[in-house]
């Protein structure tokens, strides 16, 4: 039995812990899976690799509004792939390299690991180490629902779709979240048929106005299954057929489950360590990302609600901080969240959705402002992107954003900056310059545009 003043499971945002605060404590990392976690490897950086040249083709084929000749650009699939994880994989491997030898007071274990007691791990090699600190940082994996799960069945899941061999010439994505409309734009874009089905609408956790929109916008290059179950799946690769609730199918060459993630704290044996978990397996935190037990953490997938990089790498600033600063301890901020699904048109939002707003019975106001009264807008000859604000009108504070159009994750970051330290529609809107005649003007007028007491 080997001990550690801190263990780290998880090599995603949980790598990042280990800063110069901690060059005397021994330091132990175990993990199972790829180094560096699931936003470098198989999430964010790699699909956004995708995104770039999809939306390129989907530019193109788009450019006779512009006056230029609408071009098809074809995807090589193969040129794609290698250089997406050309650069993916060294990162991961030079990571787990620096790790495994490049940091003198770090351990790193390449295993499963699972409480016995607290603060005490056994590992799939036969080892058992102890800490006084351990931060549980072990991510989320795909959901794969009845009954695909129980079908004998080639599937694949974000994890393992971006390194398929060839561009399927026909797919079939289960599910409508942030994960299904990123790939049906990736996929369409390259030129394979895809078919979304999914029991919701597109998108439903964000503001139902947008999804309505770009639910209009996508219907005519993805066949759209909304409102069905998938009820049996037969077949294999490149001849499956997908038997819906509705009495229709769907053939395929793949299928691709999108219908979410769920947190992987069922197996790190959480009731031997005295670790609550919520109903949907989340690790219990408070708002110091402690768990229920003494000495051990946690922090992103594994345990919060908002299942974005940007928010586990913010925790895991807090918990660097608060292990090093045991008696300065900072808390998690969780009230202004954005998100962006890099979809096309691209969406992104922050705060209330208008339904939110409403159910909570609060006075509030909104504005919905086109891409299209704008200079920028004009160039752009859009006709269908739009930024909707939500904001009190007694107060002038804003209390949600919601952004449909090319930039949206970007036209959003002011209104995050605006929401985080309180600042006022009014302030925002005339307290500054606003660069004419940049995109972002869409969010100046809209400011101008609401109207409050």
């Amino acid at each position: 039995m080997t001990h550690y003043d801190l263990v780290i499971v998880g090599s995603g945002s949980g790598n990042s812990l280990v800063t110069p605060d901690f060059d005397d404590l021994s330091i132990a990392i175990v993990e199972e899976g790829v180094f560096g976690g699931t936003c470098l490897n198989v999430g964010c950086i790699p699909t956004k690799m995708y995104v770039y040249p999809a939306d390129t083709a989907a530019k193109a084929a788009h450019a006779g509004r512009l006056g230029l000749q609408p071009a098809s650009l074809r995807a090589d699939w193969t040129a794609i792939r290698d250089r997406v994880f050309g650069r993916i994989d060294p990162i991961s491997a030079g990571g787990r390299e620096y790790r495994a030898s490049g940091s003198p007071n770090v351990t790193l274990y390449e295993a499963h690991a699972e409480f016995t007691e607290p603060r005490t791990l056994r590992l799939s090699t036969g080892e058992t180490i102890t800490g006084d600190r351990i931060v549980l940082a072990t991510g989320s994996r795909p959901l794969i629902p009845p009954p695909i799960a129980d079908a004998d069945v080639p599937f694949h899941t974000s994890d393992t779709v971006m390194r398929i061999p060839d561009l399927p010439e026909r797919l079939v994505i289960v599910g409508a979240g942030y994960i299904a409309a990123e790939f049906a734009h990736v996929f369409t874009a390259f030129g394979t048929k895809v078919t979304v089905v999914s029991r919701s609408r597109l998108l439903r956790a964000m503001d139902e106005d947008i999804t309505t929109r770009l639910t209009d916008l996508v219907r005519d290059d993805w066949d759209l299954r909304l409102g069905v179950d998938v009820t049996g799946i037969s077949g294999t690769t490149g001849d499956l057929t997908v038997e819906l609730s509705d009495g229709s199918q769907v053939r395929a060459d793949d299928i691709l489950v999108a219908a979410g993630r769920v947190p992987n704290s069922d197996r790190l044996g959480l009731d031997k360590a005295g670790v609550d978990v919520h109903d949907d397996g989340r690790i219990v935190v408070d708002e110091y990302q402690r768990t229920t037990a003494d000495g051990v953490w946690a922090l992103g997938d594994v345990s919060t609600e908002h299942q974005l990089k940007h928010v586990a790498n913010q925790e895991a600033r807090v918990v660097a901080h608060n292990l090093a600063h045991p008696d300065d301890l900072q808390r998690s901020r969780h009230d202004v969240v954005p998100a962006a699904v890099f979809t096309y048109p691209q969406l992104a939002s922050v705060g209330l959705t208008e339904e939110q707003a409403q159910a909570s019975g609060r006075r509030y106001v909104t504005v919905v402002q086109d891409y299209a009264s704008v200079a920028y807008g004009w160039a752009m000859v859009d006709e269908t992107s739009v930024c909707k604000l939500i904001a009190d009108p007694s107060t002038g504070q804003l209390l949600g954003a919601h952004i449909m159009g090319e930039q949206a994750s970007t036209l959003v970051q002011p209104i995050v900056q605006a929401m985080s330290f309180g600042l006022g529609v009014r302030e925002m809107a005339r307290d500054q310059y606003w660069i004419h005649p940049a995109l972002t003007e869409v969010v100046e007028n809209a400011l101008l545009a609401l109207e409050l007491d």
